[in-house]
């Protein structure tokens, strides 16, 4: 008996959830996922049917009509890609044809090497200003002196914060080697500031630092839109454009404190641990680094913005 698309899914997304994916992962795929079974089946197809000319018509599809650019299309073939492969392993399908198409699909767009957009200090402070309210201001600012994660930035609850010591201790996940990230007194002042308007909104008495309009734990696409609405009124963000260098997202944050602090001089020792990144070198473990020392470094070195 062939399984539906629902029950498909269903396993597919419970094999995802045993493999520990992140919850907001799991569900833009499932996202995708809908709309691509949504597309075949109106070429009169079942998701286990498809073949290269039904892959072919997606792509025509995505990129002619609706106009989506050619990396977020990219992510979409992979999220497909994906859920074919476990249809292989599950030995419902004989082969996962995605991948073929998808790599001849690569190659027929832009061999220009790829960058993260990088603005400059007074940019940044200029969208940070640009926010007239204080919650974003504080979001993009936080974002900006520490270089967390999106998905690290909503989980913050306010237990997780020392505003007297300037630190915040961010939940475990498997990108992050340290827990602690610290931050200055912009940073602060705009914390303390939108603390002060954050319990009105707080209605449902939410441990979350950020809340959303709705009253509940700002998500992931709540800080997509605060960043690329303010991004995109001053001229730092196009989301017609197929260039990574005209976007600004919230990962341009991450960048730009790295880039800046490395620029300011600070060690390369000091500026790995900033980061947290989980992979390290062999020489790091032999490199030790207190967290007084890190934090008088990143105090040093860190960039003022005049907010």
């Amino acid at each position: 008996m062939t399984l539906s698309g629902d029950e498909l899914f269903e396993k597919y997304l419970h094999y995802s959830r045993v493999r520990g994916i992140a919850k907001i992962t799991i569900e833009k795929r499932q996202h995708v996922l809908r709309q691509f079974r949504n597309f075949i089946e109106k070429r009169g197809k079942h998701l286990l049917e498809i073949d290269k000319k039904d892959i072919e018509a997606y792509i025509e599809f995505q990129r002619i009509e609706r106009g989506v650019a050619h990396q977020t299309l990219d992510l979409r073939l992979s999220n497909i890609s994906g859920f074919y492969e476990f249809m292989e392993y599950e030995e419902l399908i004989d082969f996962n044809i995605i991948p073929k198409i998808k790599a001849r699909f690569s190659r027929n767009y832009k061999s220009a090497k790829h960058t993260h957009k990088i603005i400059s200090i007074s940019e940044m402070s200029d969208l940070i200003r640009s926010a007239s309210d204080i919650r974003d201001k504080a979001l993009m600012c936080l974002m900006a002196k520490t270089g967390i994660r999106r998905n690290e930035l909503i989980n913050i609850d306010l237990s997780d914060i020392n505003l007297d010591e300037q630190k915040i201790r961010l939940k475990p996940t498997a990108k992050r080697s340290n827990s602690v990230v610290f931050f200055d007194d912009e940073a602060e002042d705009l914390l303390r500031r939108w603390l002060r308007s954050r319990t009105p909104r707080n209605k449902k008495n939410l441990p979350a630092l950020f809340i959303g309009v709705r009253g509940d734990r700002l998500e992931a696409r709540g800080v997509d839109y605060v960043i690329h609405s303010h991004a995109m009124r001053l001229g730092l963000h196009d989301p017609t454009s197929d260039n990574l260098e005209d976007h600004f997202t919230s990962h341009c944050f991450r960048h730009w404190l790295t880039s800046n602090l490395a620029h300011s001089g600070m060690p390369r020792h000091f500026l790995k641990e900033i980061r947290g990144d989980a992979n390290k070198e062999a020489v790091d473990v032999y490199i030790h680094v207190t967290p007084i020392q890190l934090k008088e470094a990143y105090l040093t070195y860190v960039p003022r913005l005049g907010i």
